[in-house]
């Protein structure tokens, strides 16, 4: 075989190698341990909160069933970037086969937009609890909340699974690095070896559509509550009412925040630190998983009750 017939037969890949913390790859032994302490929480800490509600029937209400689905969906999180990332930092397994990184891509995307859209669901569920309390039951009803979840189920896959194929039906060649220690559309479109520009558009259209639509909204229905909030009387009342926010209000910026910020920098932020964008990454994922059974353990009464009473047990 001629020698430039090896050497593009070389270039082309069937796998791409996903990165670990660049500079500190002595080091991915011991990074592993806290690594693995947050995925055991998270997935112990949405499992906890899921089998709470399901089993104490004075929790099945809108707020509640609202909380399951999004720890339902952070555990799906945790578990669909567990395997890669634990896989590099454990034994150094970074090769990933083409269409098991699309699949994971998939699902990340999915379940993140999905968190997206239980989060604005929330935010809905808090404006009716405070501004409209009287037709709270009324609204809210078992069936709506049903087709709640399955808009926004249907929406994140509608919306993601075009994703895959449109990576597919590319060549890639030359390196096969990716920057993190999963994978990600705007990651892996960047190693093709053609025109990107529909993927790029497409991606961005996505994120327009949820995230951006999302955030406006929880925004929008906030200071309706606010303005609601400020025109009770009572100053015990008001503390009261904005207190039953604080937990979903603490989910929202510890998802939104991360997510806008890595998908700003890998667009626009050119110059930014590659160190930088992988701890951004790392955050995304990871910490709202996380914390979201924290937060809401330590804020929401009937929660923190049964889980003392769990452990006391």
């Amino acid at each position: 075989m001629p020698l430039r017939s090896l050497e593009n037969s070389s270039s082309m890949s069937s796998t791409f190698l996903l990165s670990g913390i660049p500079g500190l790859e002595h080091m991915h032994t011991w990074i592993s341990i806290p690594l693995c302490f947050i995925y055991i929480v998270s997935i112990l800490g949405n499992c906890t909160i899921i089998l709470i509600i399901k089993t104490e029937p004075s929790l099945h209400e809108p707020m509640y069933l609202f909380l399951s689905m999004l720890a339902l969906t952070d555990l799906g999180l945790s578990l669909c970037t567990l395997p890669t990332v634990l896989g590099i930092f454990w034994v150094g397994a970074r090769d990933i086969g083409h269409d098991a990184c699309f699949a994971q891509l998939f699902f990340i995307h999915c379940l993140s937009f999905l968190e997206s859209s239980v989060l604005l669901s929330m935010a809905f569920d808090r404006f009716v609890a405070i501004c409209r309390p009287l037709h709270y039951a009324s609204i809210l009803t078992n069936t709506v909340i049903g087709r709640i979840g399955l808009a926004s189920l249907g929406r994140s896959v509608a919306l993601i699974i075009p994703l895959p194929f449109m990576l597919k039906r590319f060549p890639y060649c030359g390196s096969p690095v990716l920057s993190h220690s999963y994978c990600l559309h705007q990651e892996v479109m960047k190693l093709a070896c053609a025109d990107i520009r529909a993927n790029s558009i497409y991606g961005m259209f996505v994120i327009v559509s949820t995230v951006g639509i999302d955030s406006l909204l929880i925004l929008f229905s906030y200071a309706l509550i606010l303005r609601t909030v400020l025109s009770i009387a009572s100053r015990a009342e008001r503390l009261k009412a904005l207190n039953t926010c604080v937990s979903h209000i603490c989910a929202v910026l510890l998802f939104y925040t991360p997510m806008i910020g890595l998908s700003v920098i890998h667009r626009f932020g050119k110059q930014t630190p590659h160190l930088f964008q992988v701890i951004l990454g790392f955050v995304y994922l990871l910490f709202p998983p996380l914390m979201n059974p924290i937060i809401y353990s330590v804020k929401t009464k009937q929660i923190r009750d049964r889980v003392t009473h769990a452990f006391c047990s």
